[in-house]
């Protein structure tokens, strides 16, 4: 356990700026002012109420103008047709009729500008979303998996706690001045698709001795200190959720030594610092009493992103999971989808990978919901590697941004689809711009994190680092940064140069990451960068 001296309140306000700023005027606080902020042009805004206004779901958008990305929460992804049609509405009123899924079950549009958010939220509000809390220094929005509650697979229903938890996390002030954010997943999905691995904390349902409740896992996080969360070594109850998640966040928040730095203000570091076991005991002597131990946390049963067409736990019902190109929707398509749904009873369910689905479809209209969502722009029978890539906003709306995102994620696919077939359908294919990762690139099949390279005269080129061997499931893993800023426009002969040399030296069987994991470095390096290299036959029956 850390031997050092916390630090004082005072040296944390001298050294962190958003600790000072939250101390001097708390963000929400702001809602007080809004008038004041309309009223003052945004180049005089102050860059602290910037800041603040993370707090309400909001960042900058790029370039600086006066525009506003908006975060919208949604629970596990589930959403009403009611809630999707108001956010299609406000992004054909409000924001240039633009919007994009996100990886963790989020909706984003952009162009809000600030005297339009106030009726804004009230519109959410009256379908029961919000913004609040969707960036800043709180509980970001709880994940889960999507088609919890009607999943036939599905150990038991979890969606009455998700919406329990999200009740309690949701604008309340006791946990909306944390270190910095904090995000948590609960699911009892047998696929684990909401990837307990890269959260703050998890919970994964489990059954034990005949009981049903969750394994604990906690200290996961990407960005440039990756990690995967670690087992806690507890099973917990329905009832002993909320109290346990309450716990293991106060442990981390009102230990002062990780909020002097933003850069090891995550609960992972807490982790790393403590050890799994000194951390427990700290999380047990809050909660007054010994958790109940569990030896092993449960694997996933299979792998599955939920695609395609299921039967429900409910007789003659499906969903359908449809993808998203770039997990791009713009208002007018979101408002056709959530028609749809409400057609058919069912409702919305937004996935990690930036796609949706479509629940509670009748079995004699299931041909006719496929028909029509392919109309409205997303048809079923593309090839797989569609719904299997994700990628950040990038260019042209984040100022994190060094490379484009979307566009050359859409170049990739186009190379991969195009050359590969439905061989490619599938690989997962993680795309940023910037080291923050919020596409995952860490744990992707091949992970692509934007950079700036060199040209022959020293100019500055726009580059990626290709990141292989990461995983997520039972192939858990952080990957490498094995090929380093490969210029941009060389890219997509890259990637396709390392999937030739996957079909034409796998084993029977092997996956691409587990042909990466089999390959020594050089050998990867050698397929990525010469066209047609073929591996030393040793090294392929290593």
């Amino acid at each position: 356990m850390p031997k050092r001296e916390p630090p004082s309140r005072e040296l944390i306000l001298k050294r962190n700026s958003v600790e000072r700023l939250k101390a001097e005027l708390f963000p929400t606080e702001l809602a007080n002012q809004w008038q004041r902020l309309v009223d003052t042009s945004y180049e005089k805004l102050p860059e602290e109420d910037i800041v603040r206004l993370q707090w309400f779901g909001m960042y900058h958008d790029k370039p600086k103008i006066g525009t506003f990305m908006m975060r919208i929460k949604i629970p596990s992804g589930i959403l009403t047709p009611e809630g999707l049609r108001a956010i299609g509405e406000i992004s054909e009123q409000h924001g240039r009729d633009q919007g994009e899924l996100t990886t963790r079950q989020n909706i984003q549009l952009h162009y809000i500008t600030l005297d339009r958010f106030p009726a804004i939220l009230d519109r959410l509000k009256a379908v029961g979303l919000t913004t609040m809390g969707g960036c800043g220094d709180v509980v970001r929005n709880i994940t889960g998996c999507p088609v919890a509650g009607v999943d036939r697979d599905e150990l038991f229903d979890v969606t009455g706690l998700i919406k329990e938890t999200a009740g309690f996390f949701y604008g309340n002030r006791e946990y909306s001045d944390l270190p910095r954010k904090h995000k948590i997943t609960i699911a009892a999905c047998p696929y684990q698709c909401n990837a307990p691995e890269i959260n703050c904390i998890a919970l994964v349902g489990t059954v034990h001795e005949g009981r049903a409740g969750f394994a604990v896992r906690v200290g996961g996080g990407q960005s440039s200190t990756p990690r995967l969360s670690r087992h806690l070594g507890v099973f917990i109850s329905f009832d002993q959720a909320l109290p346990v998640l309450r716990a293991i966040i106060d442990t981390w928040q009102s230990t002062t030594e990780y909020r002097i730095s933003r850069v090891k203000a995550r609960l992972k570091f807490m982790i790393d610092d403590y050890g799994v076991d000194a951390f427990r005991q700290l999380v047990e002597a809050r909660l007054g009493h010994v958790l109940e131990p569990l030896a092993e946390v449960p694997l996933p049963a299979a792998e599955s992103d939920h695609m395609g067409v299921h039967e429900q736990n409910e007789p003659g019902k499906f969903y359908v999971g449809f993808p998203v190109y770039l997990g791009l929707m713009s208002g007018r398509q979101m408002c056709r989808i959530a028609e749809l749904a409400s057609s058919c009873g069912g409702d919305i369910r937004l996935t990690r990978r930036q796609n949706f689905i479509l629940s509670g479809i009748p079995g004699e209209r299931l041909e006719e919901v496929i028909s029509e969502a392919g109309e409205i722009g997303f048809p079923l029978g593309v090839n797989g590697l569609y719904g299997s890539s994700i990628g950040c906003i990038g260019d042209p709306h984040c100022n994190y941004a060094v490379t484009p995102s979307k566009e050359k994620l859409a170049s990739i696919i186009e190379r991969l689809s195009t050359q590969f077939g439905q061989e490619v359908a599938g690989l997962k294919l993680n795309l940023d711009a910037c080291p923050h990762a919020c596409a995952q690139h860490w744990t992707g099949d091949i992970g692509l994190q934007g950079t700036t390279g060199r040209g022959p005269n020293g100019e500055p080129l726009e580059a990626f680092d290709v990141i292989l061997r990461g995983g997520l499931g039972r192939d858990a893993a952080i990957g490498k940064p094995l090929l380093r800023r490969i210029p941009s426009a060389k890219v997509e002969d890259t990637v396709a140069q390392l999937f030739s040399g996957f079909l034409q030296n796998r084993l029977e069987g092997e996956s691409f990451t587990r042909f990466c994991r089999r390959m020594p470095d050089e050998v990867l390096i050698a397929l990525g960068t010469r066209h047609g290299v073929q591996a030393d036959a040793a090294q392929l029956t290593d």
